[in-house]
């Protein structure tokens, strides 16, 4: 991970998406993106929605080799699919090239994609499998970086939720006490209906989550962010992804506990990966002593960003069992 400097991802989907705002959630910023060339010069281009105007595309202002930055997170990278859904045949064989010069093996390890997100709006829940999806999970190789379907502006099934309780015959105030799990229900319909499609595809999605009030300042992103966290398939592109996120100091303590770790236990090569959980249950049952540096850096290679400070040391007991724990002061200078 020390080689790659940011976290690189491929955006796409269909206009109106809502594929800006989430960037900005992600960011946690109101202002629009900055853009830059392959090289790192800035364009002085400015940009609402990402391709959402065709003058902007027919300019040539933006193409998909551009880096969208936020300045409120600069470790994050976005590049725009620039409109091969809307049925350009020359940006679909632009766009397969680039994933595939970016993918895993590209040359270059600060170049490559790390993931895609793919965005299906379900404001038109009835057209949410369109023949630009099903061409691009079809006949895009993306074999060597993991695609997660977004489902956005899950909110706007609420008035289809409202409207078929009223076909029910709920009144209109029984219908809104029961809104909240009609639309629930909506939601697994139309996921399931996407993810029966999409599956069927020679490159399907490694996964899929629904996203709600991203239109809100305050939009919690977490769930985008662990999802594609468990969709990647190298701890170290797990670490880095985690720690762009400079606010959730949770999830990278969440991360560190739960994923699988280093053995931590001296004298004994554990077959398989474990949990850190796991490791240290063995430990205590097998009363196997604990090599605590190894556990130490095991924990802290999740806060890459932070400054660690050790204070004093304790002897902690576990089931009868002794171990010498640090306790360290994690100072946040993300």
């Amino acid at each position: 991970m020390k080689n790659i400097e940011r976290f690189r991802i491929l955006v796409m989907g269909r206009a109106n998406a809502g594929k800006t705002t989430i960037l900005q959630r992600i960011c946690h910023s109101m202002d629009e993106p900055e853009i830059f060339d392959g090289k790192g010069n800035k364009l002085l281009c400015r940009i609402v929605e990402i391709h959402i105007k065709a003058e902007f595309t027919q300019r040539g202002c933006h193409d998909i080799k551009h880096e969208l930055v936020f300045q409120s997170n600069p470790r994050f990278v976005f590049h725009d699919s620039c409109g091969f859904e809307a049925g350009s045949t020359e940006q679909f064989e632009e766009m397969k090239r680039f994933v595939v010069d970016h993918a895993a093996m590209a040359r270059k390890v600060n170049n490559r994609i790390h993931a895609i997100w793919y965005c299906i709006s379900m404001t038109d829940c009835h057209r949410t499998v369109t023949a630009a999806e099903q061409k691009f999970f079809n006949a895009c190789d993306t074999r060597h970086v993991p695609v997660m379907v977004l489902l956005t502006k899950s909110d706007t099934l609420l008035l289809d939720a409202i409207q078929e309780l009223e076909d029910e015959g709920f009144e209109t105030e029984e219908a809104h006490q029961k809104v909240a799990q009609k639309h629930g229900e909506l939601l697994e319909k139309w996921l399931a209906h996407i993810k029966l499609e999409l599956n069927k595809c020679k490159f399907p999605p490694r996964g899929y989550v629904p996203l709600q009030k991203m239109h809100d300042d305050n939009a919690n992103c977490t769930a985008l962010i662990q999802s594609t966290t468990n969709v990647l398939n190298e701890e170290s592109l797990q670490k880095l992804l985690i720690s762009t996120q400079q606010s959730s100091i949770t999830l990278c303590i969440e991360y560190a506990v739960k994923r699988q770790v280093s053995s931590c236990v001296v004298g004994q090569m554990l077959r398989f990966k474990r949990t850190l959980r796991e490791r240290m249950e063995v430990a205590l049952r097998d009363g196997l002593s604990m090599d605590v540096k190894q556990l130490d850096d095991a924990l802290l290679s999740w806060f890459p960003n932070c400054e660690v400070s050790y204070q004093m040391f304790s002897d902690v007991w576990v089931s009868d069992a002794p171990i010498l724990c640090p306790l360290v002061l994690i100072n946040n200078s993300m």
